[in-house]
């Protein structure tokens, strides 16, 4: 039979970390040209924190491994090498989706022992990145989560968010919502170099309207800042003026941050692209995977006086992903500078 090939227990060759995490199937289709999705059945959807990350909040959940957005700096690079992906072009094409993490959700909330603690959506892949205009996630997790009083945070680039924000308003009227978008780069030649499968800065700008349109606060997380081609006081000043033009609350900013494997594709990046700053970034990142203290004082200095101006640094506590760097990541993020 010519179907023979498509049932879920034929060997098609996936890979040994995939079938370690419920695989059933890859797809391609030509609407996500370049993309290959790797569909798998979870266990569980909420994720515990360690205690010892300090973040604050405790709990995640995360639809997709691997995101499509292709950022050169994103930090959750090294998580798909536990797939047998590598942490570049893997990382950018091979996206897993857990089909059935709404219905283990909804299985995990109903638990006596649920204490409805804030829950961060955007804390390892982007929620909103392209697998979800196919697979829809989001609607069923959003509910999933309203229905059982769980308070909840969104951290994204994805434009798509557009699609939940009537029902991310409804919700905001039962449980505490928190939503983030993050826009670090202005420069539009810069960003289709360093984050080439994001929508476009203006097209975020537009996100932060619609989202404060729609009744709701918006926070942005200006991050990563790259030093020397996006800590210009004329590029934070030209950055943050569009963003408060925009509507938002409150912004963070921070400086990059290349931990583990991250460092290695960010590193062959900038190689190709702004050679002339390899050595700069060696001696900026010789002690580990943070930026030096004077660095980030320096940073502090230019962006507060631009932030303050803006209006940018209200009094709002505001629930954002893993990506604080953990000396911080005790403290309200709140126009915060690292």
């Amino acid at each position: 039979m010519r179907w023979d090939g498509q049932g879920v227990g034929v060997d098609d060759g996936a890979l040994p970390g995939l079938q370690r995490i419920g695989f059933v199937r890859s797809v391609r289709t030509p609407q996500f040209d370049g993309i290959t999705f790797h569909e798998v059945l979870c266990k569980s959807a909420l994720n515990k924190v360690p205690n010892s990350s300090m973040l604050p909040f405790q709990y995640t959940v995360n639809g997709y491994r691997g995101c499509s957005h292709a950022c050169r700096y994103c930090f959750a690079r090294p998580t798909h090498e536990y797939l047998d992906f590598d942490n570049g072009v893997d990382f950018d094409s091979q996206v897993v989706v857990k089909t059935n993490v709404v219905d283990v959700l909804r299985r995990e909330l109903r638990r006596p022992s649920w204490t409805r603690d804030t829950v961060a959506l955007g804390t390892n892949t982007d929620p909103y990145q392209r697998a979800e205009g196919r697979y829809e996630l989001m609607p069923g997790i959003i509910a999933a989560l309203t229905d059982s009083g769980t308070p909840m945070s969104i951290l994204t680039k994805g434009t798509l968010l557009r699609r939940d924000l009537p029902q991310l308003a409804e919700a905001a009227r039962r449980v505490p919502v928190s939503v983030a978008v993050s826009l670090a780069v202005g420069d539009p030649d810069l960003h289709r170099d360093v984050e080439p499968g994001t929508p476009s800065p203006q097209a975020r700008l537009g996100l932060i309207a619609a989202i404060r349109d729609a009744g709701l606060p918006c926070h942005v997380m200006v991050a990563p800042v790259l030093p020397h081609l996006t800590d210009s006081t004329e590029h934070l000043d030209g950055l943050l003026g569009q963003i408060a033009a925009a509507g938002a609350d409150s912004v963070t900013v921070f400086g990059l941050h290349l931990r583990g494997s991250t460092r290695g594709w960010f590193m062959s990046w900038l190689a190709r692209s702004h050679p002339h700053l390899v050595a700069r970034y060696r001696e900026l990142y010789r002690r580990g995977a943070y930026l030096p203290e004077d660095y980030r004082r320096s940073l502090h200095d230019r962006a507060a006086p631009l932030i303050a101006r803006h209006g940018l640094a209200r009094n709002r506590r505001v629930t954002t992903p893993e990506i604080v760097p953990p000396v911080a990541a005790t403290q309200p993020v709140q126009a915060t500078l690292f």
